[in-house]
């Protein structure tokens, strides 16, 4: 998908690149792609958010096959707080499992999680992001997402949207 697809309006909304983040000195964690025996950690760190409705509920060997899908927000004592994943669509990607651990949040955490995940987007040259959210998609939208319509988004992924959660698409340009 190019943004030519996306509505005039929604294009015009859409910034070329978001600005760096600048992080005064270290961040209290590392931020790094999943490996698979990350796997387990991964199904913990996202449990609490399914049981409260805001992911949907994943087995343990879907976050077993699909790690190297995921980055991870990794604490000193090698904790996962938080993980995001991007799963690729030909041009296209899509944002998904994003989680920060509760007493991470508002820490900068998930910041640095969708800058990571933007950086590794444009090393695979991707040139459109998706994702979904039942909240309010506030650190989405104050990241350069947009809303969109399901239909302009990756039809394989849009097929496996679930109407009943009520779930609005964002995009982003890259």
């Amino acid at each position: 998908m190019t943004t030519a697809a996306l509505p005039p309006a929604a294009l015009a909304a859409l910034p070329p690149r978001a600005p760096a983040v600048r992080w005064r000195g270290a961040p209290d964690f590392l931020v790094r792609p999943a490996h698979e025996d990350d796997g387990p950690a991964l199904a913990a760190l996202s449990r609490p958010f399914a049981r409260a409705g805001a992911l949907r509920e994943r087995p343990l060997a879907a976050y077993l096959s699909r790690a190297s899908d995921f980055l991870v927000a990794q604490a000193p004592d090698g904790t996962l707080e938080g993980s995001l994943g991007l799963s690729e669509h030909a041009a296209d990607g899509v944002l998904y499992n994003f989680c920060v651990a509760a007493h991470r949040q508002g820490s900068g955490m998930g910041g640095r999680l969708l800058q990571a995940a933007f950086a590794r987007a444009r090393g695979r040259a991707l040139t459109m992001l998706f994702t979904a959210t039942t909240g309010s998609g506030r650190l989405f939208l104050g990241h350069g997402f947009v809303p969109t319509r399901p239909d302009l988004a990756p039809a394989a992924w849009a097929r496996t949207l679930d109407p009943d959660r009520n779930a609005r698409v964002l995009a982003r340009t890259l």
